[in-house]
């Protein structure tokens, strides 16, 4: 992973706020909604085009791990993070939505470098990735459908399945297309996919300056936006972990697994539930400030987690349960 992609939280952090300050200015907060969808289209582009579709099926070489991870992500944190917005965000439904979106989407990038430093096991966490992926696409629909439906009246049908489609089925169609003509040509048009992909990062900060610049006064106005979300937030991570170490006990992981099994189930995709959100509830600001600002959340929760994963190891806790 590259050095922008490691720095992407700081990168976030001064996207926020040069949104914040070019939303002063009235005609840049007028117009800058035009670039959400945009940019956030080119950035899953780069996301679909490094999928690596060729380890799809070495992530079943360690069946019991990969059910595990795959039950816990789509089945079990769900159904959780429901139940944590139904107590602690049940007068804020907005909030509640971006808590649901935000958790049902696990992350596709950052939980490969937390693995790495928690000295985990990269090589299965990498053969995960594409799962991940494909799976929340498939899924992110229905979870609204099921779990957001209710919460939000009068949702378009027609409109929320058009924005899925622009948003997700476009970027991935045309990433899947470049895969297979890149190898084919040369030079110049070559090299455009492959630099959209390595900019992902800068076309992430576009979008969440343009949200931040249309949408910061909401923000200003809001201030207990980031205190509402954190109970929900730090009960998800806390609980999650403790049971990620229930697990792993009980299925004698090694501690490699036990740290992949971990960053896996915590860290979370804000970017793609974004770039949904925008799409499918675009006058709904608060939803769409829940997922920009969770990562000045996660990541101090992710650094924290995997040097509590070191400390574990040191202490020699999961030396038993080693191969």
């Amino acid at each position: 992973m590259s050095l922008t992609e490691k720095l992407q939280s700081v990168f976030v952090i001064i996207a926020i706020l040069i949104g914040l300050i070019l939303g002063q200015i009235k005609w840049v907060e007028e117009n800058a909604v035009s670039l959400i969808v945009p940019s956030l289209m080119t950035m899953l582009y780069g996301v679909f085009l490094n999928i690596p579709l060729n380890r799809l099926g070495q992530a079943f070489q360690n069946y019991k791990m990969t059910g595990l991870i795959l039950g816990m992500n789509f089945l079990w944190t769900p159904v959780f993070v429901w139940g944590l917005g139904a107590i602690f965000l049940r007068d804020s439904p907005d909030l509640w939505v971006g808590l649901i979106m935000l958790m049902v989407t696990p992350c596709t990038d950052w939980y490969l470098i937390f693995t790495g430093i928690a000295k985990g096991n990269v090589a299965l966490a990498t053969t995960l990735l594409p799962w991940n992926m494909i799976l929340q696409v498939v899924l992110l629909p229905l979870y609204l459908l099921v779990f957001v439906g209710k919460m939000v009246q009068k949702i378009d049908t027609a409109i929320f399945l058009e924005s899925i489609v622009l948003v997700l089925a476009v970027p991935m169609l045309l990433a899947f297309i470049a895969k297979w003509l890149i190898p084919k040509v040369n030079g110049f048009w070559r090299e455009i996919p492959l630099k959209i992909a390595a900019g992902q990062t800068l076309f992430l900060c576009l979008a969440i300056t343009a949200v931040f610049a249309s949408q910061g006064q909401t923000l200003i106005q809001r201030p207990d936006v980031l205190l509402k979300m954190l109970p929900p937030i730090l009960i998800f991570y806390g609980i999650t972990f403790l049971l990620t170490q229930v697990i792993a006990r009980l299925g004698n992981f090694s501690y490699e697994d036990f740290a992949c099994f971990s960053c896996t189930t915590l860290a979370r995709n804000s970017p793609l539930a974004l770039a949904i959100a925008t799409s499918v509830f675009p006058e709904r600001p608060l939803i769409i400030l829940v997922l920009a600002i969770e990562p000045l959340i996660e990541l101090p929760v992710m650094v924290l987690v995997s040097q509590l994963l070191l400390f574990l190891r040191r202490k020699g806790q999961y030396s038993q349960m080693e191969r």
